[in-house]
């Protein structure tokens, strides 16, 4: 976890880059700064490696103090995305993406291996793209082998300043579409530091806007969209942004309250009947208040059931990673269900579960809106 306590910048001609900045960013989240030109987002991104330092106030990682830290060898723990990829010219792809884990002195088989893991991760073939130069890649292929550069010696922390603002349309598509994909697997701690709205909103888990060096709105894409907190916030999301989320269908209209639930007291031979019962694969476990606590599938009742001591709780996976609330939109709800392995999200209204999306319960959501709009014309 990243933590802002107090921060401020002035700089020595009485420029006050940043006012008393507190922001937490939690562990594996990706978090995109945005705001105008001069706002302070690239130096609030690049004191989290000391590349600048606070004027007042203290940066944790991890709850110690980064002032503490070697600059060098902090930021050999940060991976670093620019605009510009600096990929050095002379040197092979190979080379360029091994370069921090040589100066941490890796034996050179793990960077190698390493090399040709994030080649693949990136769909680059290793037997293609190592021994190539940076010349001989298009601009979308060098801004690739820049990002994963960044993740070459695993780092936990990676700031990404502005990295795909130089690429055409096209390539910026991909390359968010890529990153969003690698955060999946990789679940790393991710700055952004973007100036255009649609790729903070496409691409992070809470969008900080600021404007003149002080932080005016922290919040999901989501959450900014539909309830911007001042005018500022509305003008630089835009109203077709607004407008066009306001028309969207949300979890509350295209979810199903008929749940498949059990009590984590309960045996794994009544939990199967449950599901026989249902039809179902998967049962949600709430506590007595209502709150979501857990899952279980028909796969962890059937490698458990010859044990007649365990219940339910005993079993239950209580990782659940994707859940939502009733107002989340439906482009972030189809989002989440269009991934490979999310089948069902559960609604989360005031810490209870109230209901569960389902690709047939959004469907038949969607068409009953659609009804209703063209009854009301």
């Amino acid at each position: 976890m990243i933590e802002f306590k107090n921060v401020s910048k002035t700089y020595d001609d009485g420029f006050q880059a940043l006012k008393n900045i507190n922001l937490k960013i939690e562990e594996g989240e990706l978090i995109a700064l945005i705001g105008p030109s001069g706002c302070g987002k690239t130096t609030t991104m690049r004191m989290i490696n000391r590349l600048i330092d606070p004027s007042e106030g203290e940066i944790l990682i991890d709850d110690e103090n980064i002032k503490k830290k070697d600059p060098v060898q902090l930021r050999r723990n940060s991976g670093y995305v620019i605009q510009q990829i600096g990929l050095l010219p002379h040197m092979t792809i190979q080379d360029n993406i091994s370069i921090v884990p040589k100066l941490k002195k890796w034996e050179k088989q793990r960077y190698l291996t390493r090399v040709d893991e994030l080649l693949k991760l990136v769909g680059l073939d290793p037997d293609t793209f190592r021994k190539r130069y940076p010349s001989e890649l298009s601009g979308g292929q060098q801004q690739r082998i820049g990002v994963i550069r960044g993740l070459a010696a695993d780092p936990p922390v990676i700031l990404m300043d502005e990295p795909f603002s130089a690429l055409d349309p096209i390539s910026r598509e991909q390359l968010q579409d890529e990153l969003i994909k690698l955060q999946e697997e990789i679940k790393k701690t991710i700055v952004f530091v973007t100036h255009d709205m649609d790729e903070a909103i496409k691409i992070a888990n809470r969008i900080v806007i600021m404007r003149d060096g002080e932080i005016v709105q922290v919040d999901t894409p989501d959450r900014i969209l539909r309830n911007p907190k001042d005018d500022f916030v509305r003008d630089f999301i835009g109203t077709e942004r607004l407008n066009q989320n306001a028309d969207q269908p949300v979890a509350k209209q295209l979810m199903t309250k008929e749940t498949a639930m059990v009590r984590g007291s309960r045996g794994l031979a009544e939990a199967f009947n449950y599901m026989k019962k249902d039809r179902v694969d998967q049962l949600f476990v709430r506590d007595r208040e209502g709150a979501l606590v857990g899952m279980v599938t028909l796969e962890l009742i059937e490698k458990h059931y010859d044990d007649e001591s365990k219940t339910v709780a005993d079993v239950m996976q209580t990782d659940i990673k994707h859940t939502v609330n009733p107002t989340t939109s439906l482009t972030e709800v189809a989002g989440l269900l269009s991934q490979q392995d999310v089948f069902t999200l559960p609604v989360i209204d005031a810490g209870k579960l109230v209901g569960v999306v389902t690709r047939t319960s959004m469907i038949r959501g969607i068409a009953e809106v659609n009804h209703q709009e063209g009854g009301e014309g």
